[in-house]
């Protein structure tokens, strides 16, 4: 692939010229299909490329508006509006969840905090059982079967990343208090004042932008496979809550019915430009360029550490603030330590670093194995080598702010 030729679209500031280059190595090095990168610094946009192709045939070049599932990247994104929520006075993180959720009382979770959804100490972070295929796009299922579900824990006591049930849990109390969907709320207080593209359950209008996403290569021998596991134990807690259904075409990534579907844990669909720009607003205290979306005290209590350490669903070192993930505190991080956004399964990031004003931006199509390194160490044996290609520009964006 080294001497592959890759046209690469957009803008790059004088001086970010190292940014555009790991760009590039990632189509060479890194399998990558298609993909977008964007930058904002101190609120003004830096970076904004994109190159390569929506399909695995290659067949169509990725064009300014695509747009592509950008899976868990979604819940950094549905957790700012739950904090514009709050900040209005219309959500409470302390109250029950049945304050929203009538139905959510039973079994043992009558006093279950808003705030433990945000912070995945809810002790729900799968259905109890593998369901059938295309019930994770059936809204009234998925809320019905989790208000009835005891916790397998005890709320609070620990932490698992609800990879799937986030969205349902979340969603329902947004609804309750708002009466509206999270895509219709997404629509109103964010897309809408900044003018950025991001879509949580559309129709087939859009479909002709949408890049589609391509499975991870198989993994070799030993190492870490969802589908790999997925075989050996369907039922087995990480797979749950990473499979909540059995997957069929029918109702893979890319299918009209999945795309239609409100799924605030992993269904938004965007592009890197979004992505900067929200997350440009929020590294500079929730205000930027004529435009809050949220205060800077809010902001504060959502992205202070309420958990940390090895994740009880995933066995990785995680932290997270409410609903935000949070850097790991490492000395080898590429980011700086008070970095917060949320990465998506398959590689995507949305992130800010307050401290040099940045908000970044990276999507794509090609699925990898390995884990974000930013936000997520991944300690068992035998897991997949982390996925660099988000590391590699962001290594290349803190690197152009030093020569600055």
């Amino acid at each position: 692939m080294g001497d592959l030729k890759i046209e690469v679209q957009g803008y790059c500031e004088s001086g970010f010229e190292v940014v555009r280059d790991a760009f590039v190595r990632n189509f060479k090095e890194n399998n990558e299909v298609g993909a977008a990168t964007s930058v904002v610094i101190d609120g003004e946009m830096v970076v904004d490329i994109w190159a390569g192709h929506m399909d695995s045939k290659r067949s169509r070049d990725w064009q300014r508006d695509t747009i592509v599932q950008v899976m868990s990247s979604t819940k950094g994104i549905v957790s700012l509006i739950v904090h514009q929520l709050v900040e209005r006075g219309q959500l409470d993180l302390d109250a029950p969840v049945a304050k929203y959720w009538p139905e959510f009382a039973q079994a043992g979770k009558e006093e279950l905090p808003v705030r433990y959804l945000l912070t995945h100490q809810a002790g729900l972070p799968a259905p109890d059982q593998m369901m059938q295929p295309g019930a994770t796009t059936d809204w009234d299922l998925m809320v019905k079967t989790l208000s009835a579900q005891a916790p397998i824990w005890k709320p609070g006591e620990k932490f698992g990343y609800h990879a799937n049930t986030f969205g349902w849990l979340v969603g329902q109390v947004i609804r309750g208090a708002t009466g509206k969907r999270v895509g219709e709320l997404i629509q109103e207080q964010i897309v809408s004042p900044l003018g950025v593209d991001f879509l949580l359950g559309f129709g087939p209008e859009h479909d002709d932008r949408v890049a589609k996403v391509i499975n991870p290569p198989p993994a070799p021998p030993g190492v870490m496979d969802l589908v790999a596991a997925f075989k050996e134990d369907p039922n087995s807690l990480l797979i749950r809550a990473f499979m909540p259904a059995m997957p069929t075409p029918e109702y893979s990534p890319n299918s009209r019915v999945t795309r239609a579907a409100e799924m605030p844990a992993a269904n938004g669909h965007t592009n890197a430009r979004a992505l900067a720009k929200i997350y440009g607003v929020l590294a500079c205290g929730g205000a930027s360029g004529g435009v809050e979306l949220i205060s800077s005290e809010t902001l504060a209590r959502a992205t202070k550490k309420q958990v940390g350490g090895i994740d009880e669903v995933v066995g990785a070192e995680m932290y997270f603030g409410l609903g935000f993930m949070l850097a790991r505190p490492s000395t080898d991080n590429v980011v700086g330590q008070q970095t917060f956004g949320h990465f998506g399964y398959g590689g995507s990031v949305g992130c800010a670093d307050p401290d040099v004003k940045l908000g970044f931006g990276y999507t794509m199509n090609q699925l990898g194995l390995g884990a974000v390194p930013m936000f997520l160490q991944i300690t068992q044996e035998g897991a997949p080598e982390p996925d660099q290609r988000a590391a590699n520009i962001l290594q290349a964006v803190y690197a152009s702010l030093k020569n600055k």
